[in-house]
């Protein structure tokens, strides 16, 4: 009985389906989980010639390993294997979208926050006080216990810290505008991990877009390095001079002065000369800039 080109056909896939499935159990055997989608070297097979399929010792091999790979991979509802042991960097949360709007509105985009692990551990979200068009701006790490507790920044020990620092200069808590680089107490008020500090950025970067300050004191090493956009450079190589923004908008880019954190102070009350010192450019730019403090003499 002559064969048809359907008879052709499916022996063709049947063929083509097999090569496939050995490919792919070898793959499973090398702990590999995808295939490459760019093109390869391979070139096609000349017009009318059958394309080798897996060799006799290729398919007992593939047969062999692919039932011990196999557990290697949990799977997904559907089947499909799912790495095991896959790089850190195909695990992480995508990166949140740029807020935007007042902070009211930036606020209620940031909502109950889940978008990393700190929600778990979090009594509140601390997201920020102060004047909403404050020409001067505060920034430190990640809230504490006593900012957890009433879901305000800067309200322990380093918050009334904080408080006379502001004063000193002349301004009040009010006037100002007070923030974190988490919106969220790390556990043990550990150092906020790198996907921590990633989801709030934008959150960060969208509320100094809406203050919209002349300049920032950035409170300690994390702070500073967030704002600069380098990379675990000490304070005491940041602080005693402006840097720029590392992130400029359209809007008028504030100056960073560092200095040092009001808790490190309270470790070392020796830093506090230095700090002032910090503050005390702040006041002279402030002032060169036609700015003074509410309420102080025109």
């Amino acid at each position: 009985m002559d064969r048809t080109a359907d008879d052709e056909l499916a022996d063709e896939l049947h063929t083509l389906t097999r090569q496939l499935r050995g490919q792919l159990q070898r793959h499973a055997a090398l702990g590999a989980w995808a295939a490459p989608g760019g093109p390869t070297t391979r070139h096609a097979a000349p017009e009318g010639s059958a394309a080798p399929g897996p060799t006799d010792e290729e398919s007992a091999r593939a047969a062999h390993e692919a039932p011990h790979a196999a557990h290697l991979a949990p799977h997904a509802a559907d089947g499909a294997p799912q790495a095991a042991d896959a790089p850190q960097a195909r695990h992480e949360a995508p990166r949140a979208a740029q807020p935007s709007g007042t902070l009211a509105q930036i606020r209620a985009e940031l909502g109950e926050c889940t978008r990393c692990k700190l929600h778990t551990t979090r009594r509140s979200i601390v997201f920020g006080v102060g004047a909403a068009d404050a020409p001067l701006m505060f920034v430190g790490e990640a809230p504490g216990e006593q900012e957890d507790k009433r879901g305000e920044p800067f309200v322990g020990p380093a918050g009334e810290l904080l408080d006379k620092m502001i004063e000193a200069m002349g301004w009040t808590r009010s006037a100002v505008y007070i923030a974190n680089t988490t919106k969220c107490r790390p556990p043990g008020n550990r150092n906020p991990q790198p996907d921590e500090l990633a989801q709030c950025a934008p959150f960060l970067h969208a509320q100094i877009a809406a203050v919209a300050p002349r300049i920032i004191v950035a409170l300690g090493k994390p702070a500073a390095n967030q704002l600069l956009g380098t990379d675990d450079v000490a304070i005491s190589s940041l602080r005693g001079r402006f840097h720029d923004y590392a992130r400029p908008g359209d809007r008028h880019a504030p100056k960073i002065m560092p200095t040092f954190h009001p808790a490190y102070l309270l470790r070392d009350p020796d830093k506090k000369r230095l700090a002032w010192a910090d503050l005390k450019l702040v006041m002279a730019e402030l002032s060169r800039l036609g700015i003074s403090p509410p309420g102080a003499p025109g």
